[in-house]
């Protein structure tokens, strides 16, 4: 009897994007902060720490599947702002408008009211693209 691999859940696939996604954030605005793979400034405080340190915070809430992966809405983030400082809202809302314009907040907010879910194909093909995209930036 020939034994098929066993397919992942929607679930454990999620968790495996959503740590891909989470390194590539903390690699990404390293570089777009301070140049380096190593140290990046908080999205909301500009506090400098070691991208081992850094959380990948939200503007909208993870609870919104919409924006759940949409880099536009995921930054490097101290764990100070974005657990004990409720995320710092409205500081990261100015951040966000600075970063990609004027009214780019709303546009967030409207998208994170649309209903997605992801399936299995969807979250293998980003798992995928992930990891592409972390090991470009870990090669610059």
């Amino acid at each position: 009897m020939i034994l098929k691999p066993k397919r992942k859940s929607v679930a454990k696939l999620k968790k495996e994007v959503n740590d891909l996604v989470s390194k590539y954030v903390r690699l990404r605005d390293c570089l777009r902060t301070t140049g380096t793979l190593d140290y990046c400034n908080c999205i909301t405080c500009s506090r400098l720490l070691h991208r081992k340190e850094a959380h990948a915070g939200h503007f909208i809430g993870r609870g919104h599947s919409a924006t759940f992966f949409d880099e536009t809405n995921i930054h490097a983030q101290c764990p100070q702002c974005n657990i004990y400082r409720g995320g710092e809202i409205l500081k990261y809302r100015r951040e966000i408008i600075r970063l990609y314009g004027e009214g780019y907040d709303v546009k967030l907010e409207e998208k994170a009211m649309e209903t997605k879910k992801f399936t299995i194909p969807e979250l293998e093909g980003m798992k995928r693209e992930y990891q592409k995209k972390i090991k470009e930036l870990e090669e610059a």
